[in-house]
Formats: structure tokens, sequence, C-alpha cells
């Protein structure tokens, strides 16, 4: 394994790896139960009390969506020796399961994105693992990729928590060679599953990141909750997210979305967990008019408020950064080579800190 320093991505990094190195992209189809309904209200088929959802929840029958899973070269469906640690990776606002794909762009007919993950696996930086790209909005829209504060899409977003947890994390791990397994709710299958699963998202992706996984505020239409929004983006927050730290030892914020919430909100809900969270990586461009302020709210108190509840804790700036996918790819990157490794060292907190 190569050295874990936070850097650049190397230049050759974007480029393809021989044929036979290529690992491929999968488009999934599958069931979701845990959804925004077109009434606002929540369907699920768990017991989720509308106090914890901030909001009547329903029966419903079930919506079909799609999400692209991204294997490695190695990957072999009949192979049954062979397990992989799986990083859910969201998608901004305007996107979707094809944002970090399609819209990061292509060098020699090849997404970028996967050039990334097959040259850190050719070159020996990470293990091979499996990448699954969602549709963030658990939504019956969920197509709907508009910015429309009083959509019930926009909504879908504060609510893909319930769909991670019940609905695409079985699905992946029924249908893929992965080391979790979400049906083993013993205490010991918790803490061995929770370290063989990451994730991370870019923009309003890096806001689900913070607020469904750490535990944050969801947001409402100012419509509906009758408040003022103070990013004048006619939204506001309602109840807080019970977090899913249950089910990540690993957490990534790229760029995070103006609606995160503050470190002294995340930091409280993560010291109130049963689990440490082994890693945060939070990253933003210096220059990046939409969420530097978000980013510095996010990350100001957290690692005080957390206790001993946040093992390590990565702050890195962009030099001359915007908004966009060289700040994102570099995140991608060292937050790849950083998660799945042996954090063991409870008890303290470490916080790196840099500007690259």
């Amino acid at each position: 394994m190569r050295s874990k320093n936070v850097t650049a991505v190397p230049a050759e990094y974007f480029k393809p790896v021989n044929e036979e190195l290529q690992g491929t992209v999968q488009e999934v189809s599958y069931k979701v139960s845990n959804y925004i309904h077109l009434t606002r209200q929540l369907v699920t088929d768990r017991n989720i009390d509308s106090s914890e959802a901030g909001r009547g929840t329903v029966a419903g029958d079930a919506i079909l969506k799609k999400c692209n899973v991204y294997l490695p070269a190695a990957y072999d469906p009949i192979d049954n020796t062979v397990r992989y640690n799986v990083l859910y990776l969201l998608h901004g606002v305007g996107g979707d399961q094809y944002e970090w794909l399609s819209s990061n762009g292509k060098v020699d007919g090849r997404f970028i994105i996967c050039n990334l993950f097959d040259n850190l696996i050719a070159n020996g930086d990470i293990d091979p693992l499996i990448v699954v790209f969602p549709n963030g909005r658990s939504a019956h829209d969920w197509t709907d990729t508009s910015f429309n504060p009083e959509g019930t899409n926009m909504l879908g977003f504060y609510y893909f928590d319930y769909e991670l947890r019940y609905d695409l994390i079985p699905c992946i791990e029924s249908n893929y060679k992965t080391f979790a397994d979400i049906t083993d709710t013993s205490h010991e299958g918790i803490i061995y599953n929770r370290t063989h699963r990451a994730i991370a998202g870019l923009s309003m992706g890096g806001m689900q990141a913070l607020n469904l996984i750490l535990g944050g505020y969801r947001h409402d239409s100012t419509r509906i909750t009758r408040t003022e929004s103070p990013w004048n983006n006619e939204l506001d927050k309602t109840v807080l997210a019970p977090g899913m730290i249950d089910l990540f030892a690993y957490v990534g914020a790229f760029s995070n979305a103006p609606t995160s919430s503050d470190g002294k909100t995340l930091g409280v809900s993560l010291a109130s967990c049963v689990h440490d969270l082994h890693l945060l990586y939070t990253t933003c461009g210096d220059s990046d008019g939409v969420a530097i302020g978000s980013y510095i709210k996010s990350i100001d108190e957290l690692i005080h408020q957390s206790g001993n509840h946040l093992n390590h804790f990565y702050q890195i700036l962009i030099k001359d950064g915007f908004h966009d996918f060289h700040v994102w790819n570099n995140g991608a990157y060292n937050f790849s080579r950083l998660i799945f490794r042996n954090f063991d060292d409870h008890g303290r907190s470490r916080v790196v800190s840099k500007t690259i």
C-alpha cells in the first residue's frame, strides 16, 4: 500500500488503465418502500414514528428506482471466496445517479471516476471495492432533477436515510459479494459490518452525508414550516435525523451544501452514538462561493462536541478550488485511500487540517 498522505490526484489517474484492469458499471433497478409521497407523507413499510420522521407515515406501494454500481475488474459473481467493501457516492442537487459518471466527464472515452478507481486499485493504493452511485431523492418523483424548494423531489433528499437503510443497502448486500451483511443484527455483526461500508457525497450529497449519517436536521419548504429560511433558498430545518453511524464507520463530505447542520449539532449527535466514527473527511475549495460558508460552519466545534466518538477528522481546503469536480475528484481520491483501514486508536481524536 502506498502512503496515505492527502495529496492532489496524480494526473495519470484520470487516464484509463489497460483494458483487463478496467472495472465495469451496471445500472441496477431496485424496489423502494420508504419514500416521500405526493402528499408529503413518508411512505414506509417499517414502524417509524411520525415524531421521528417529522411528518405523517403511511403505507403505500413500493416504487422502482435505479442506481449505478461500479464493480472492480477482478469481480466474479460466481466466486464466493472473495468479498468486497462498499463505498456509496452521493450526487448534488441537480444531479442524479449519473452525475459522478457523466457530469464528471471522460478521458479517452472512459468515465473519469472509473479511471480513478481503476488506477487506485491497479496501483495497490486501495483494495478492490464496489462503488454505488444512488439517486439521492427518496420521493415518488425521484427522476425530477429541478431545484424546487416546494417540490417533493427536494424533500426526498432529506429522507434518503430510510431508503438507504431499508431498501438500497439490503439490495446491494443481497446481490453482490460484500463483506457487510445487513441481515446480521447481532452486536458483533453490526460492529463488523459498519467497518466495511463508507459513504460520501458532493454538495447536496455532502449535506446528506453529514445530516443523515451523523445526525443533523431534515429540511422542508418554508411554505410548509411557516418560518424564514436562513439561506434565502425557501428551505428551513424541521427535525433531527436519527443518524446512521451504526451502519457506516467512514463518512466524507465534499463541498457540503448550505443546509448542512452546524458542527455543534453534528458533534452532539455523534457524542450520543454507541459507536465511534472512525473517519470524517471534509473538503471544499477555498474559492467556492456556494459551499465555503457551510463547510466552515459544519466543522466548527464538531470535534469539541463529539467527545471521543470521532477518531480521525480531516479538514482539507483545495487552493483556488471552486464548486466543481476538481475538488470532488480530489475528495474521492483521498477519501477512498483512507477508508477501510484499521482505525483502532479509540479514546483520542486526530485532526488533520491541510490546504493542497
